[in-house]
């Protein structure tokens, strides 16, 4: 039996579209995270505090993805965005508002709870390596002094 003290790591899936919900949902239960579905900004947003990641379908037209995703990032949240297949400059943009991964949904559709427990693995790994400090400044070029 499991220990019921034990954690279990909320997933936010912030999905408009029922069907497509309610699958990314399963997904995350069956790659052994807690889902939490969101389905307007607002509820998302207030999800942030305390999960462990956030997955973004960037088609729907109720709820800014990009802003979704930058929420996520500035809440020190991995995120990890599901769009269309064909769609390079959505991928390109939420890559650069902070996503850590951009998925078409075929790539979830075959093979989401995989997928989603690596990426998660992977962001956990990231997080914990330490951060490099910075290199010490350079000793100062000698000047020559006008004779």
């Amino acid at each position: 039996m499991a220990d019921a003290a034990a954690p279990i790591d909320r997933v936010l899936v912030l999905a408009d579209d029922l069907i497509w919900s309610t699958r990314l949902v399963g997904h995350v239960r069956a790659a052994g995270f807690e889902p939490v579905a969101a389905r307007s900004s607002d509820a998302f947003r207030a999800g942030l505090p305390g999960a462990r990641g956030a997955i973004v379908d960037l088609t729907s037209r109720a709820y800014d993805g990009l802003a979704a995703i930058a929420a996520a990032r500035d809440a020190g949240v991995a995120v990890l965005a599901v769009g269309q297949h064909d769609d390079h400059v959505l991928r390109r943009d939420a890559l650069a508002v902070g996503a850590d991964r951009v998925l078409a949904y075929r790539k979830l559709f075959e093979d989401g709870p995989a997928t989603i427990a690596r990426w998660l693995a992977a962001s956990a790994a990231s997080a914990a390596r330490p951060v490099d400090e910075p290199e010490s400044e350079p000793e100062p070029e000698p000047t020559e002094t006008p004779a």
